[in-house]
């Protein structure tokens, strides 16, 4: 697969009387333009997802952005939004701003990763911008809201057990599988069954690990898996674990097959 071939294709399945393409070709990027909104697609990654997971890959993408264009679109009234509003976990460095120049509603979360929030609009979402607090409306009751709306969504977990270390994953696929780190009960819950050290990872938006660190193999493990998933990720967030100690989330390092020194 070449570049101007994923291009093509891209152009062919994104087609739509409405939308434009723009091909960068030194950032070997494309960018898809839809009635002022726009996303922009690095055709390398979507080509070594596709050697990785086939045509499963461009069909994802493909949903993603005309899902995304949509959501662009929608008229937000964040007080009657309030039920449908929910944290997401982005990298420190995800952008803070809309391209033209509206500053997102964001806080601090830890040294790897920011809480951004949005209103969920059925198949994709939409972040909400500073601006949609209005008539009295703040932070702190967005912030209520979604994490009341996030502690109503099911949290299942899949476990696996790998030289006497076990890990949970959730994965629901409903786009806040990450945001389930901001689930304190959740996490309270977790610590009481676990044995060994609880050290969390959100390498993308679709998956949470919760990992039970029992011996430095462990940690060997986690970073590898970690890794994969974060370069396999269509919104990856951070490579880097964060230990769970008395409520509180820190980042660490792995290296090699050792537990990072403090």
């Amino acid at each position: 697969m070449t570049t101007m071939k994923m291009k093509e294709r891209l152009e062919k399945e994104l087609g739509h009387p409405n939308r434009t393409f723009s091909y960068d070709r030194e950032k070997d990027t494309l960018k898809v333009t839809e009635v002022g909104n726009s996303i922009t697609l690095s055709i390398p990654q979507i080509i070594a997802n596709w050697e990785e997971n086939g045509d499963v890959a461009v069909e994802k993408i493909v949903y993603y952005v005309v899902e995304g264009l949509k959501a662009s679109q929608h008229t937000l009234n964040l007080r009657d939004s309030l039920a449908q509003v929910y944290p997401v976990i982005r990298a420190t460095s995800f952008p803070r701003e809309t391209k033209d120049g509206k500053v997102l509603l964001v806080e601090e979360h830890t040294a790897e990763t920011a809480i951004f929030y949005v209103v969920d609009i059925g198949s994709s979402y939409r972040f909400i911008e500073e601006d949609a607090l209005q008539d009295g409306l703040t932070l702190d009751d967005v912030r209520l809201a979604a994490l009341a709306n996030l502690r109503q969504r099911k949290t299942p977990t899949k476990k696996d057990s790998v030289a006497g270390n076990d890990f949970y994953f959730v994965r629901t696929n409903d786009g806040y599988d990450a945001s389930r780190i901001l689930n304190e009960a959740f996490l309270q819950e977790m610590r009481a069954q676990l044995e060994g050290e609880m050290v969390l990872a959100v390498p993308h938006q679709d998956v949470l690990i919760v990992a039970d660190i029992r011996n430095n193999t462990g940690y060997d493990v986690l970073a590898h898996m970690t890794m994969q998933f974060f370069a396999d990720g269509l919104a990856p967030i951070t490579s880097l674990p964060l230990v769970y100690n008395d409520g509180k989330l820190e980042p660490i390092f792995i290296m090699a097959k050792n537990r990072p020194k403090e």
